[in-house]
């Protein structure tokens, strides 16, 4: 995968839980995962690299939280628009 994507988990049209895909290859997997901000966690693969950001609660991500994460990994930010889907139902 060349982009970054978000992916939304609903239950009675609420969101459960999100996962905000980073580039990386499909072969790559989670070799072990970082608790962050609270309600976050990063996973990387085996050299480091992080693959992925799950959020665990939707409802009380902010976008400073989440660009917080990305800031510190290096990542570019996001705009309020990327996160729509936490905020369609």
């Amino acid at each position: 995968m060349n982009g970054s994507y978000l992916e939304v988990t609903f239950r009675h049209g609420r969101p459960l839980a999100a996962y905000y895909c980073l580039p990386c290859r499909p072969k790559d997997k989670s070799h072990r995962t970082k608790r962050v901000e609270p309600g976050l966690v990063i996973d990387f693969q085996c050299d480091g690299k992080p693959i992925g950001i799950e959020t665990l609660a939707p409802e009380k991500l902010t976008l400073t939280a989440f660009n917080r994460v990305l800031r510190d990994l290096g990542l570019p930010t996001l705009k309020w628009a990327d996160l729509a889907p936490l905020r369609a139902a």
